[in-house]
């Protein structure tokens, strides 16, 4: 256990750590985050990485993985892509000990996902990765059964609709029936944390900052991990982490962006590309963990996010793991910089999820009966 509310180990830490952009992002070097919420203060760590099991990972998706995106990025509006890559994904289980089972929300469906050792004292409502074309439910059960598992908490994956035939405002409205859909079988707001990778962490913010709008209490925390924050590709593309990528070929980007906008047309008769978090008002968001690999494409995308939420006065903690790629921790049954990311996830949603439900709301238990 952390041996203070929110944060890393010192343990876990580099025992020095990187100056300038390698830690402080965009705005330089932060202190470290110490205390309880009230006192919390930025925080951003430089964590070692570069196992042999990371270097020989990543090479193997530098030479397979990436060309494959590059010759996607040719024909991003494929439907059937999205189709193909999540059937091929149900060979890949969940954890040994985790059980899960499919739900519906109002437009669509999700996974209920719940370790043995879960309680129903914190809940995860998760979305996925895969830049709002591909990837699903069972695409990220593994890992969303990690998490259940190391957190201790149950998760709600949410099978959101994808471009091209949806907007990525369908799939914001998504999270927000997953997180109405907790809070009608009688978790309280401050049990939940919203989750999400890559483009699911651009959700995951959106989310949050659509229930303020909508008069919905906020969720205990936050976890974004190499989350997408910034629709414009401009400064990713110019940044040195772009060429660096082994799993995100710089055209896969540029394509994502253009469908993006032609979807935006023909939704609502404007080119323009959909907001961004980054430039959203964060006052009022709850707690936010941030991971990143510093080779990851969308590393600058974290860190200006980490800059922006510091400036809008959110506590929140950026963790950059050394020689890590895009989205690392579905690579936790290889890699140990995956699994204590993961662990640190953990920590993180079991610190800010300290309440309990309330005497009067609707028990939890009886939805995991009715389900049963």
């Amino acid at each position: 256990m952390y041996p203070w509310k929110f944060g890393v180990p010192m343990s876990a830490v580099s025992s020095v750590e990187q100056p300038g952009a390698a830690v402080g992002g965009v705005g330089g070097n932060h202190t470290h985050c110490v205390g309880s919420e009230s006192h919390l203060v930025p925080r951003s760590s430089f964590l070692p990485g570069n196992s042999i099991q990371s270097k020989l990972l990543t090479h193997a998706l530098r030479v397979t993985v990436k060309p494959v995106l590059g010759v996607w990025a040719r024909i991003p509006s494929a439907r059937w892509a999205a189709q193909v890559v999540d059937q091929a994904a149900r060979v890949l289980p969940p954890l040994d000990g985790v059980g899960h089972r499919r739900v519906r929300l109002t437009d669509c469906d999700a996974d209920w996902i719940q370790a043995h050792n879960a309680d129903l004292h914190s809940v995860v409502l998760y979305l996925h990765g895969g830049g709002f074309l591909t990837g699903g439910l069972n695409t990220h059960r593994r890992l969303a059964s990690r998490i259940s598992q190391s957190a201790e908490a149950s998760v709600l994956s949410v099978n959101y609709r994808l471009m091209p035939a949806h907007t990525i405002g369908d799939a914001v409205a998504d999270g927000i029936a997953g997180y109405r859909w907790l809070l009608a079988r009688g978790f309280v707001p401050a049990q939940i944390v919203i989750a999400g990778d890559s483009a699911g962490g651009y959700l995951a913010f959106m989310v949050a900052l659509a229930l303020a709008d909508l008069d919905l209490p906020r969720p205990a925390g936050l976890v974004a991990l190499s989350p997408l924050t910034d629709l414009d590709p401009t400064d990713k593309l110019q940044h040195p982490a772009s060429a660096r990528c082994p799993i995100l070929p710089s055209s896969a980007l540029v394509a994502m962006t253009a469908l993006t906008a032609r979807v935006e047309l023909r939704a609502r008769g404007v080119s323009e590309l959909p907001p961004s978090p980054v430039d959203a008002d964060l006052r009022g968001l709850p707690p936010v963990l941030l991971q990143v690999g510093s080779t990851d494409m969308l590393y600058p995308d974290a860190s200006l996010m980490f800059d922006r939420l510091t400036d809008a006065g959110i506590p929140a903690s950026l963790e950059i793991w050394d020689g890590q790629f895009h989205v690392f921790h579905v690579a936790a049954d290889f890699l140990p910089e995956a699994r204590r990311a993961i662990e640190h996830v953990a920590e993180f949603i079991r610190a800010v999820t300290t309440v309990r439900n309330d005497d009067s709301a609707p028990d939890p238990l009886d939805f995991v009966r009715e389900i049963a």
